[in-house]
């Protein structure tokens, strides 16, 4: 896994090898038998039931790191955070922020295009329960890290959707920027704010997840503020 990644010398290409891994058993047999089962509401669309790549601009300098594809959103569209509610939420956050061209994300072929901004996930397969284990987490890192590598040029700011997206990333500053991660590492918190040196800024925002937009923990006002100073902390206009 780590030399496959590695041998990805552009975001194309690293897109291409992550949409093509069999690594974890587990996460395979789920995506394939979600793909041939499907939901009801999409039972004549044909699935993508593969891993799902990073999408947006190849010079980000902001990132957007999520936990995994949703079962019926980006295993469905091929997308990430494409046609499910989470994506509703927040691609519409992102229109706002002007870091998109559009509200919505349905399709992968719908037109959206992202400024300045890329989003990918920790684990690159739509886990049961939307849980994968730490095993899975870590045989999918290689492919976090080079996407990171591809993209530190330009990549000043991250924001990291939940709290495994925020552990997830201090692997992160040792594969690729060298440096040891934070001893202890700091608490994830919705609006938390983490400055190293010579490494992106990293900032928390709880989950768009149904559970926390339906229960009013996460509001359009809260991820606009977490927007807004991103694209401050990152010198976006």
């Amino acid at each position: 896994m780590v030399a496959r990644a590695a041998r990805a010398t552009d975001l194309a290409g690293l897109d291409a090898a992550v949409s093509d891994c069999f690594a974890c058993p587990r996460l395979v047999r789920w995506r394939e038998e979600v793909a041939r089962t499907r939901r009801a509401a999409f039972r004549d669309q044909e699935y993508w039931g593969r891993p799902v790549p990073g999408f947006g601009a190849p010079d980000a300098r902001i990132a957007i790191l999520g936990l995994a594809p949703a079962a019926h959103g980006g295993n469905r569209t091929g997308r990430i955070f494409t046609g499910d509610r989470s994506g509703d939420v927040l691609f519409a956050a992102l229109h706002r922020a002007g870091l998109a061209n559009q509200p919505t994300s349905v399709a992968a072929d719908d037109g959206l295009s992202l400024r300045d901004l890329r989003v990918f996930s920790a684990v690159r397969c739509a886990p049961p329960d939307n849980k994968p284990t730490p095993d899975e987490r870590d045989t999918c890192a290689p492919w976090l890290h080079r996407e990171v590598a591809l993209i530190r040029p330009t990549l000043r700011v991250v924001v990291a959707l939940g709290a495994f997206a925020w552990a997830a990333w201090w692997p992160v500053l040792r594969a690729v920027y060298g440096q040891r991660p934070p001893s202890p590492r700091p608490a994830f918190g919705h609006g938390a704010h983490w400055s190293g040196t010579a490494a992106p800024e990293l900032v928390g925002c709880y989950h768009v997840s149904q559970q926390n937009t339906f229960t009013g923990r996460l509001t359009p006002g809260m991820l606009d503020d977490v927007f807004a100073r991103a694209k401050q902390l990152a010198g976006v206009d």
